[in-house]
């Protein structure tokens, strides 16, 4: 299956549509006409994106928005509105929603949306997750060796205010520093950095320091969108510019104005659409597709790659004028192996993160798997460690993670002595057999989960019932176990 979607409205023949619709693309559906159930269903069910109705009884498509922004960050919704509300979808917009579509709606823009807000949502799983600096300091959870390095003041830089990003490594110091100095002025900004290193978050802050804050910061992955599309969803389009156009619709520079325009994954973007955009850099001003009005528009840009894109200009991949207006002011984020001292304080609160989420109680981290962690070149920086960590965690049968809990490219890197490591060095057979016996299980577990998910071609909540499990359930044991996991 390419994804699951969730559906709500509270009209059933609008959600037998979509649900048509989605299937026959190929797509799982979740459908409710009850958005409290909806809600529910959202914390507990493996969703992609969501759709959802603007106005119903109950929870409303706003209070969905606002539910998902604060507890589903990663989450994209599509809202759902009728022709005359419009506005208010905007508004929506501007609220964090991934993207509107009006009814009557066609097949095609369905499917369209859809699929840029699935491409959005794996992109958005690449990305860190960074841990307050506040929760930094807590102490509940401590490395067995002692107490975890707090993070690094600000204190002494009254104009600026870090709440998403914690780092008490130079490196990191450095842009805090540097986001202090340039989020006041209207600047371009490129960021540039591996994937995983928290691009957006950076943005996100230059934004949140400035004059602009209380408006708009509308993202825009460039890399997610078609070459046929990026036009219309930069500047918008006006009704009957194209094939299926029904409506007019304003573009992301549009719904930026007085605020911040995040283009991420910029050197993705066709050559022919840079020419269009350094003008529109250049005069702040464009016209919509198929329009003959322009329109002025006050946007800061902050840009981001994870290329070199000096180098791609070099290379004629990328045009040098743009990279020249981009790269007003670089900031480059550097990967996790080059800021180790940052890592113990994200162990920390991922461990803290997974107690919750997976009804643990970890309490500590040996000194040896913590050694490990530090010593690992993470290529998949920050991401890379959460979900190595949820994945400890998991197979964790104590309140202490040890060395036996790692995954084997990380313990690869312990001595002998080291990869023994149990957290009590009472008695090693024990715990020698009972990893000889888990070993053992997971195997079984493995056979008979692939086994049913091959017979119901992959879809998750069939292969649970044949196995006697819930869908939670056995998505926990898919992730637990390393499967490829079948909506993605």
């Amino acid at each position: 299956m390419k994804g699951q979607i969730l559906v709500i409205d509270d009209e059933k023949n609008i959600t037998f549509v979509i649900q048509a619709i989605l299937e026959r693309a190929g797509y799982e559906t979740l459908v409710y006409n009850d958005s409290s159930e909806a809600l529910r269903a959202i914390d507990s069910e493996d969703v992609n994106v969501v759709i959802t109705d603007l106005y119903m009884p109950g929870p409303g498509g706003m209070e969905i928005l606002e539910h998902c922004a604060k507890n589903h960050p990663q989450l994209p919704v599509v809202i759902i509105t009728a022709y005359g509300t419009v506005e208010s979808a905007v508004s929506a917009l501007k609220r964090g929603a991934f993207d509107f579509i009006t009814k009557p709606f066609e097949q095609t823009d369905l499917l369209s949306v859809v699929q840029k807000a699935l491409a959005t949502y794996h992109q958005r799983q690449k990305e860190p997750i960074f841990l307050d600096r506040d929760l930094s300091r807590d102490t509940s959870l401590e490395a067995t060796s002692g107490a975890a390095k707090g993070t690094a003041s600000h204190q002494d830089s009254p104009t600026i205010s870090i709440s998403s990003i914690v780092g008490s490594s130079a490196q990191m110091q450095e842009i805090f520093k540097v986001i202090g100095k340039i989020a006041a002025s209207p600047s371009t900004v490129l960021i540039w950095g591996e994937s995983g290193t928290g691009k957006e978050l950076v943005a996100f802050e230059i934004h949140r320091n400035s004059s602009r804050a209380d408006k708009p910061f509308i993202k825009i992955n460039c890399a997610a969108i078609p070459s046929t599309l990026i036009e219309s969803e930069l500047f918008g389009y006006e009704k009957g510019a194209f094939t299926g156009a029904v409506g007019s619709k304003p573009g992301r520079f549009e719904l930026a104005h007085d605020g911040t325009l995040f283009l991420d994954e910029v050197a993705e973007m066709p050559l022919e659409m840079q020419v269009k955009l350094l003008r529109v850099l250049q005069e702040q001003e464009f016209e919509r597709v198929g329009g003959v009005s322009t329109i002025k528009v006050d946007v800061r840009i902050v840009a981001a790659t994870n290329k070199d894109l000096e180098a791609e200009a070099r290379a004629g991949r990328f045009r040098e004028d743009l990279f020249y207006r981009l790269n007003v002011v670089p900031i480059h984020i550097p990967p996790l192996r080059e800021r180790k001292q940052d890592i113990e304080l994200l162990v920390r609160y991922f461990l803290r993160q997974f107690n919750s989420k997976l009804k643990k109680e970890i309490t500590a981290i040996s000194p040896q798997a913590l050694e490990a962690l530090i010593a690992y070149h993470w290529p998949g920086n920050i991401r890379q460690l959460e979900n190595a960590l949820e994945r400890m965690v998991l197979m964790s049968d104590g309140a202490v993670i040890t060395a036996h809990e790692l995954p084997e490219e990380i313990a690869a890197l312990l001595p002998p002595s080291g990869a023994a490591d149990s957290g009590d060095d009472s008695d090693q057979s024990p715990t020698t057999f009972k990893e000889k016996v888990k070993k053992q299980t997971q195997t079984l577990e493995r056979g008979l989960i692939e086994k049913a998910l091959e017979e119901t071609s992959g879809n998750v909540t069939r292969a649970a019932s044949i196995l006697g499990l819930s869908r939670k359930g056995l998505q926990l044991k898919i992730k637990e176990l390393g499967l490829k996991r079948p909506l993605d």
